[in-house]
């Protein structure tokens, strides 16, 4: 059975104030050129409980910490880069 690809941003307001508002377009538009936004579910979700680490993401049920606008192309490529055509 194929893996189901996801990723989750936290939407509560500590996270969205520390940055998840930008990643949240970030994240979409990298789906886009990636040609994965028919192949990845892409979410936003309540406050995931690690307000002090924040911005928060899950992507395939891995909780990422502390992820901003200069990590999150290196860690999508990581967790993605193996079905990038």
């Amino acid at each position: 059975m194929k893996k189901r690809n996801e990723i989750q941003v936290c939407l509560g307001s500590s996270c969205f104030s520390r940055g998840n508002k930008e990643l949240v377009q970030y994240v979409k538009d990298y789906l886009v050129r990636n040609h994965l936004d028919d192949r990845v579910v892409f979410k936003g979700a309540r406050c995931m409980g690690h307000c002090n680490e924040g911005p928060i993401i899950i992507i395939n049920e891995k909780l990422i910490k502390n992820v901003g606008q200069p990590e999150i192309e290196s860690v999508l490529d990581n967790e993605f880069g193996n079905i990038i055509w």
